[in-house]
């Protein structure tokens, strides 16, 4: 083996990346990531503005697409933009979500199908939608970034974390399905990362996320690039049907 094909296998060059939630957070740290790699990057925001901001940033390799993950016609209409511009779809990263907090009695109709179809209906439907472009792809993956707390209690956040379990549960059956079609299927479930969902919370709630890891701090987004590449280029070609748990050691095996 030549010095440093290793990280041949982790070159991007030429494929076509549609990262969601992309434009904060962890879906922000990821498109450079992926550029850097020699992708072509599709971000999508609800916000028009952000998806413009991030896509100026880098240039030509990246388009944004304002879109709303709780849209049918939103979440067609990205994979269909995505596919015309670059040509096709290799990569989709199911990165948005949204953490409606409320307590077990307290259910409303309107927060559920808000929760469940941005953070599960969404997803699906978006892999579902790119399906003809990932089959006609040499490197198709998806990577559905779940949450450590799909393994674990989640009190106040049982719509969030029952989504995300879902989410886990549809990334298992589509490798199984679709692994005979070439399309590899993982899950990312980050721990407590510093994101602006964790900071909407107390500092004393935040303190309390970050001892719960045994790294005892919370994770920077770009901590999550790593695994994210891992799963979705040929480093990864041999990976599918997992769920890479990337928490400083909050859930227990």
């Amino acid at each position: 083996m030549q010095p440093g094909a290793p990280f041949d296998r982790f070159d991007m060059t030429d494929r076509t990346v549609v990262i969601t939630g992309g434009t904060r957070g962890i879906g922000l740290a990821l498109p450079q990531a992926y550029v850097a790699a020699g992708a072509n990057v599709v971000v999508a925001s609800r916000k028009a503005e952000a998806c413009e901001e991030v896509a100026n940033r880098f240039g030509s390799q990246v388009l944004g697409v304002p879109t709303h993950m709780g849209e049918l016609g939103d979440v067609e209409a990205l994979a269909e933009r995505a596919a015309h511009h670059f040509g096709g779809i290799d990569v989709v990263v199911n990165n948005a979500a949204n953490a409606l907090a409320q307590p077990v009695g307290g259910y409303t109709p309107e927060a559920w199908a808000k929760s469940f179809d941005v953070n599960l209906r969404g997803p699906v439907f978006l892999t579902q939608a790119a399906l003809p472009h990932l089959e006609a792809s040499d490197h198709a993956a998806v990577l559905n970034v779940i949450s450590a707390g799909a393994f674990m209690f989640s009190a106040g956040l049982s719509m969030y974390a029952a989504g995300k379990a879902a989410l886990m549960s549809f990334t298992r059956s589509m490798a199984a399905e679709l692994g005979p079609k070439g399309i590899r299927v993982n899950a990312l479930a980050p721990g407590t990362v510093n994101t602006d969902m964790v900071r909407n919370n107390s500092p004393e709630m935040q303190d309390l996320m970050a001892s719960a890891a045994i790294m005892n701090r919370l994770a920077d987004p770009e901590e999550m690039v790593g695994p994210a590449l891992l799963l979705t280029s040929d480093a990864g070609s041999f990976i599918t049907g997992q769920v890479l748990l990337a928490d400083g050691g909050m859930v227990p095996h």
